[in-house]
């Protein structure tokens, strides 16, 4: 007699069988992570230094302005990583 965790997992694996990746693709994921984990360091780096003279001169509009595109140069870049990711899964 199956538990009803066997029973759901057997029901999710027909409706979305478990994708096996070669160690290729592995490595090509690993890679997209390290090229966008690069991307975000260097985005914020560069941000955080304005943001650094924004609060030195005093400028609180421009210091929030930037924190709204820090927050949405993550989000792009998150996704944009994903986008790859998902494509490279795909392949077969």
């Amino acid at each position: 007699m199956k538990t009803a965790y066997e029973l759901a997992m057997e029901r999710l694996n027909k409706s979305e069988p478990t994708i096996k990746l070669t160690d290729d693709q592995k490595q090509k994921l690993a890679e997209i992570d390290s090229i966008y984990a690069a991307k975000h360091a260097e985005r914020e780096l560069l941000v955080n230094d304005q943001l650094a003279k924004a609060i030195a001169t005093g400028d609180g509009a421009a210091y929030e302005q930037l924190q709204k595109q820090l927050v949405s140069d993550r989000k792009s870049l998150s996704a944009e990583r994903e986008e790859k990711k998902e494509a490279l899964r795909r392949q077969k």
